[in-house]
């Protein structure tokens, strides 16, 4: 009887010291990787943001217009320029995914501030803004169309993500309501090796690169000025500290399985005897 309890006790140690092993390997500290964390657990939590850069159309900018009207005729004509852009692989997603990058058709605003639309000619569009210059078009195609309704984006505006994410690329920025979560969503999201506490954002601002940082650890990134992703800027993901490749890490974790298996073969042969 002494024996055979003598015998239980040891493989309840071993068991033990079994699951310990597994957790101690197994811990990961969840602070280092969950994003928008808060010392407020209240919900819901409202957090009050900067207002988007409202972007104004300039020269050489490359506009899709599109015109809904009940004359199905009209419509084909007006939204020609726009076919070839709408049906591009590369719109609205990657433009450089391992692929020639393709020039989008739209409508090029010219040196002087002009695009020209079928059925109402050359209208002077610089400096307006997306809202403003869709209004503009609408009140001129009215005067053809009834109750026509226009949408108008940019073609050329584009961030790039590098780094640490699963998807490097240079992305279409459609309008001024991208954020850093969606333009970072777009690439995939971070690998596990990005840095998440230290995202770097290059911005050209007034003649100047400004180097920006955010971290997606805490909520503080919705009140920073690089919550919503601006034309031009490009995005990079640092990696972490000792950043191994997926080999390097494996032969790095060999002498430590080795030690813990060796340990688990003595403990063994230590019961069955």
């Amino acid at each position: 009887m002494n024996l055979k309890t003598d015998r239980l006790a040891k493989i309840r140690l071993f068991a033990i010291i079994v699951l310990s092993s597994f957790t101690l390997f197994s811990c990961v500290d969840t602070k280092k990787v969950v994003y928008f964390q808060s010392n407020n657990p209240q919900y819901p939590n409202y957090i009050e943001t900067h207002l988007p850069k409202v972007t104004k159309i300039s020269t050489d900018d490359i506009l899709a217009i599109t015109v809904s009207s009940l004359s199905k005729e009209s419509n084909e004509i007006l939204n020609f320029q726009n076919i070839n852009s709408l049906t591009m692989s590369s719109f609205p997603g990657i433009t450089n995914g391992g692929g020639p990058r393709e020039q989008p058709l739209g409508y090029r605003v010219d040196s002087s501030g002009n695009v020209v639309v079928p059925f109402i000619g050359k209208q002077f569009l610089r400096g307006l803004t997306l809202e403003e210059a869709g209004e503009k078009i609408k009140v001129e195609i009215e005067k053809y169309l009834k109750d026509p309704a226009v949408n108008i984006t940019f073609l050329n505006h584009k961030f790039s993500v590098l780094g640490e994410v699963n998807r490097v690329g240079t992305f279409n920025l459609l309008d001024d309501r991208t954020t850093m979560p969606e333009a970072l969503a777009m690439a995939g999201d971070l690998t596990i090796y990005g840095k998440r506490d230290s995202i770097t954002i290059i911005r050209h601002s007034l003649g100047l690169r400004e180097v920006g940082k955010v971290s997606l650890l805490n909520r503080d990134l919705f009140t920073s000025p690089y919550y919503y992703i601006q034309n031009g800027d490009v995005i990079y993901v640092e990696p972490i500290k000792g950043r191994v490749t997926n080999t390097e890490q494996r032969v790095q974790l060999v002498p430590i399985f080795t030690g813990i298996a060796t340990t688990l073969v003595v403990l063994l042969n230590f019961i069955i005897k």
